[in-house]
């Protein structure tokens, strides 16, 4: 037996009271995953947590703090997706991590071939235990990088390998039903304590007394994983979020520009320069999320009158190392 469920309740799939949404969620023993998961239970929806290795997800969910809570395997993947409201598709190797062939290889694989997995179960599922949502992750990577380029839902994908990527794993996501609504996040680089470039970067900030990354020209599209864990509960359940959205804050800024707050809020000066060496000696090739970024503006959310609690990257570092 893989599925693991513990509660009074009855967790039967076309139960749907109220406001109470029932969400199945890959990647949710991620960095985003995990707090998107505590949003939900906090507000007393029903989580279904898709995963590839329960006893990871038991101890970073343990029962006594999420009771009610159902963690399920690869093979009782379908009779989670079959009842639920809504799905949300986070799984994929982090890139902030050394890339060798191998590793390019997984980031891309394990992207595609788990929103495609997700995909073909949604659209297997009879329609009245049809999800009625989708919100898939995807990056801005998908926009390639520029230091002069400002980019919107509506530019064309770049030429690099984290576009090639995007472009496949938006295609995968894209193959829902028709009667299921979409939400793509494009999503930029997450802010947070808990994981993250910006938990890679800050011991090696400290290391070179915190100068800007690489020439620090670069632009840098952030968002504080609070926002971001916010516009995709906002996606769950507010019908106008569908399409191409971009997980980013307002205000974009040179990396030159983070890395000076980063030092004032670490009080460490902000004057010898990491070296692009180190960065890559502790990002390898995946140090172009960082040292090659791209000016991205969250254009749809604030059409869509999206509420960013951290607009501005001072506060969100303040937010984050307080």
């Amino acid at each position: 037996m893989r599925i693991f469920f513990v509660s009074s309740s009855n967790d039967s799939g076309g139960s749907r009271k109220g406001d109470e949404m029932i969400v199945s969620v890959t990647g949710a023993t991620g960095f985003i995953g995990k707090r998107l998961v505590q949003r939900l239970h906090a507000d007393n929806h029903r989580v279904r947590v898709l995963t590839r290795s329960r006893s990871k997800a038991q101890l970073i969910f343990p029962v006594r703090d999420y009771p009610g809570i159902v963690i399920a395997e690869e093979p009782e993947w379908r009779n989670c997706i079959q009842g639920s409201t809504a799905v949300v598709n986070l799984a994929g190797l982090s890139i902030s991590t050394r890339w060798s062939p191998e590793i390019k290889k997984e980031i891309k694989e394990s992207r595609i071939k788990t929103t495609s997995k997700v995909v073909d179960l949604i659209n297997s599922a009879k329609d009245e235990v049809r999800p009625r949502v989708l919100v898939s992750a995807t990056a801005v990577g998908y926009y390639g990088t520029s230091e002069t380029r400002v980019f919107d839902e509506q530019s064309p994908s770049g030429n690099d390998y984290l576009a090639e990527v995007c472009r496949e794993w938006e295609a995968a996501a894209l193959r829902v039903d028709k009667d299921v609504r979409v939400a793509l996040i494009r999503i930029g680089v997450v802010l947070g304590r808990e994981g993250g470039a910006l938990a890679k970067m800050i011991p090696l900030f400290m290391m070179f007394a915190g100068g800007p990354l690489g020439s620090g020209k670069q632009w840098f599209s952030w968002i504080h994983v609070d926002d971001l864990v916010n516009m995709i509960y906002e996606a769950l359940s507010n019908p106008s979020y569908k399409g191409v959205i971009n997980g980013t804050a307002p205000n974009p800024v040179k990396l030159s520009e983070m890395c000076d707050h980063l030092g004032s809020v670490l009080g460490r000066p902000s004057w010898l320069p990491v070296p692009d060496l180190a960065l890559k000696a502790v990002l390898g090739e995946g140090a172009c999320v960082v040292l090659e970024g791209q000016k991205v503006l969250p254009k749809r959310a604030k059409e869509l009158g999206f509420s960013f609690k951290y607009p501005y990257i001072k506060e969100a570092l303040r937010s984050i190392m307080s």
